[in-house]
């Protein structure tokens, strides 16, 4: 009896001593966590060369940078509709992208909705002119576009017709910083395509999309569409001659 207490005391004593422990540590890790963010600290870097190429520093050109046609409602229910190049799908049915304080990102934050379409090949000027004139300076600029619009009947935000692809999304995250720009994230709700960029199968062809991306190297748009292979299957012929 006296021997089975003793292995019980030592057991708790082993117990509690893990739980102070865990504890300790938890506590370490949260105390850490406050100093780093209380006192930030910036490491700086040397920035070295890489030989044989040329260097440009910290100027990034990412591709592809899509660019997509944000439309809102204001608090009028007037449309608007700006060019963003800072996004991309980062998710099966979610949608990032980040913005500096614009007409748009004040719709955002007080509709929660917004839709998607994709800047083409056919429509550059107009989608260019969306993202050079803000709809805080013409209220109209959709209709001065020739452009019509359709509210969505998912989301509150309005669907713009001469886009022949359009997601319609709700806002999943707002964060704002402190300049009045904000990352957003949106949840697809519904995505919707005319027939005349459909194939046979009734899949979206790019090819007859023809959308356009940003190119910030040269800040230039370009046209994507050119099938060059096939997802999960042009690297197969290596796969198959590392297999022998």
């Amino acid at each position: 009896m006296l021997k089975k207490m003793n292995t019980i005391i030592r057991k708790s004593a082993i117990a509690l001593t893990a739980t102070l422990l865990i504890a300790a540590c938890g506590n370490k890790e949260q105390k850490n966590e406050s100093n780093v963010n209380e006192n930030p600290v910036e490491e700086k870097i040397e920035v070295k060369n890489v030989e044989g190429r040329k260097n440009f520093s910290d100027k990034a050109v990412i591709t592809p940078l899509p660019a997509i046609m944000i439309a809102t409602w204001d608090e009028k229910k007037n449309p608007d509709v700006m060019m963003a190049a800072w996004g991309g799908q980062c998710g099966p049915k979610h949608i990032t992208f980040v913005l500096s304080k614009h007409k748009t990102t004040d719709n955002i934050r007080l509709k929660k909705a917004f839709t998607i379409s994709f800047a083409t090949k056919d429509d550059i000027a107009q989608s260019d002119y969306f993202g050079i004139v803000s709809g805080n300076d013409v209220p109209d600029k959709v209709a001065k576009a020739g452009y019509t619009i359709t509210p969505s009947p998912n989301v509150d935000a309005p669907i713009i017709n001469e886009y022949k692809l359009t997601l319609e999304c709700k806002v999943v995250t707002f964060d704002e910083d402190k300049n009045g720009g904000a990352r957003v994230v949106g949840e697809i709700v519904n995505m919707s395509a005319d027939e005349s960029i459909l194939d046979e199968e009734g899949n979206i062809d790019l090819g007859k999309l023809q959308p356009v991306i940003f190119d910030s190297s040269k800040a230039e748009y370009r046209v994507v569409g050119e099938k060059v292979g096939k997802a999960w299957g042009s690297g197969k012929a290596i796969q198959e001659r590392e297999v022998k």
